[in-house]
């Protein structure tokens, strides 16, 4: 059962919805799951990756042109789109590293970040949340807020006692941390890389990675989704200001992303489903019963 099923992801920027979990997207949106993607920031101190569009004009608009960016990546994937309405708190940068902007999102309330994504989720009623990890992924701070935000909200949504002003309590059913760039993962491409005589993007970064086999274990659950690879590497390309389709995120051909590593990897965080490990689905325990479950919460009003 597909119809009916509804997957929401929580990113901190516009672009980290393409460049983490988007083939997975795609996939569900192909088979009719309704998917929404939530932005905390608007982006607006990213830097421009891209040097074709490291121009002063660009910098001049740079919060409208990433809500173009945006709205471009929005369509290419399917998906329902909302912004949290955060400030972009930017990279800090030295050592030691500078104090956050004032008023920018790292520096929320676990409960002010939290209010509004409670609004989208009893609205949207989402069966599956997705989010980051402790550390964001990478640890920026609007990554790693975006962690304890999505968590507050996961605990507050389903509620009754909980913000009444924001809607009808929902509990999502399951809770999962993308895991997009683990080592196991860039190992793969990158032997896949140099076994095909090609040079591989990764040499550098993983001769300075360290192992950490504990957080590889965390990955529960490898969706395949190899197929929707050039729908991801569309919606990339649509953030013209953060990709630049020469540069590293496109020098490993898309036949060997396929082949050396065909998922992408989640960590399954919390779950109010029966499910089996290790899984090769978000909504495993969930298809057979979500219009009951749907039936159910509205009829008891929780």
């Amino acid at each position: 059962m597909t119809e009916g099923l509804r997957l929401m992801h929580v990113h901190a920027h516009p672009d980290d919805e393409s460049s983490k979990g988007a083939a997975t997207t795609a996939k569900y949106v192909a088979e009719g799951v309704d998917v929404h993607v939530v932005t905390c920031t608007g982006g607006e101190r990213g830097s421009i990756l891209n040097p074709n569009m490291d121009r002063p004009d660009v910098l001049a608009n740079i919060t409208e042109i990433r809500r173009q960016e945006m709205d471009r990546a929005r369509e290419v994937l399917g998906i329902r789109q909302d912004w949290l309405g955060f400030v972009d708190s930017g990279w800090p940068d030295g050592d030691p590293k500078p104090p956050l902007p004032d008023g920018c999102f790292g520096l929320v309330s676990p409960e002010e970040g939290a209010a509004p994504l409670v609004r989208l989720i009893r609205e949207f009623r989402p069966h599956v949340l997705t989010t980051y990890d402790e550390n964001g992924g990478y640890p920026h701070p609007d990554h790693i807020m975006c962690h304890v935000v999505s968590l507050e909200a996961w605990k507050t949504a389903g509620d009754p006692d909980a913000h009444p002003e924001l809607g009808m309590p929902w509990q999502p059913l399951k809770l999962y941390y993308q895991h997009t760039f683990h080592r196991d993962r860039i190992v793969a491409i990158h032997e896949a890389m140099i076994a095909r005589g090609l040079e591989s993007p990764y040499a550098e970064r993983l001769a300075e990675w360290k192992p950490d086999p504990e957080h590889e274990r965390r990955v529960t659950t490898r969706v395949p989704c190899a197929e929707y690879f050039p729908i991801r590497d569309q919606a990339l390309i649509a953030h013209a200001t953060q990709i630049d389709p020469e540069g590293p995120w496109f020098a490993v051909p898309l036949d060997v992303h396929r082949e050396a590593w065909p998922t992408e990897d989640f960590e399954l965080v919390h779950s109010l489903v029966a499910t089996e490990l290790p899984e090769d689905d978000l909504f495993a325990g969930i298809r057979d019963l979500a219009d009951d479950y749907d039936g159910r919460r509205e009829t008891i009003g929780v």
